[in-house]
């Protein structure tokens, strides 16, 4: 977890200034990983870089849809192969398209872990063509790629308003 401090000045007259610190904790796209790669091991499944960028997608997508904030702070490139985080690809791109066999440690509040969870229950079965398939008819990857061939490369930001407008209007009511 990256810790970022919030520092506000507030002034009464012209006796004092009082400080006030708020930490204020989020996870990085790292531990969102890791839930996912322990999930596979845990499992006996596997799960590939590509695999794992779709659903670190998909968790950070529904996250915004329905907590209004983001999961983490990094941003998703429109890459050719669907959503990708650069930093998170190059850290396991050595494994190529095979399963990524590095353990992972999970040490994630319940609340998340209870959110992935679920995200898991949607996304974990499938493979990573068929998730790369579904990012690919998504509006979203779609808004970052405008202008570029399907077979070109790109790392336009999608932006983290537009996951969330999309699927905030996929939630269903229940």
């Amino acid at each position: 977890m990256t810790e970022a401090l919030e520092l506000r000045f507030y002034y009464k007259g012209l006796r004092y200034i009082y400080l006030r610190i708020k930490k204020i904790m989020m996870l990085s796209c790292f531990e969102i990983a890791d839930y996912f790669i322990w999930l596979a091991h845990e499992t006996g499944s596997f799960v590939s870089n590509l695999k794992l960028q779709k659903l670190v997608y998909y968790a950070q997508s529904w996250h915004l849809a329905l907590h209004d904030a983001p999961l983490f702070a990094e941003d998703f490139e429109a890459w050719v192969h669907g959503p990708v985080i650069h930093e998170l690809y190059q850290k396991y791109k050595s494994f190529g398209w095979q399963p990524i066999a590095e353990d992972a440690k999970l040490s994630l509040p319940k609340e998340t872990q209870e959110f992935l969870n679920e995200v898991a229950d949607e996304y974990f079965a499938c493979d990573a063509y068929e998730l790369e398939q579904m990012t690919h008819f998504e509006a979203p990857w779609n808004t970052a790629r405008l202008g570029y061939r399907s077979d070109m490369p790109c790392n336009e930001i999608i932006k983290k308003d537009w996951m969330k407008e999309y699927y905030r209007s996929r939630v269903k009511e229940d």
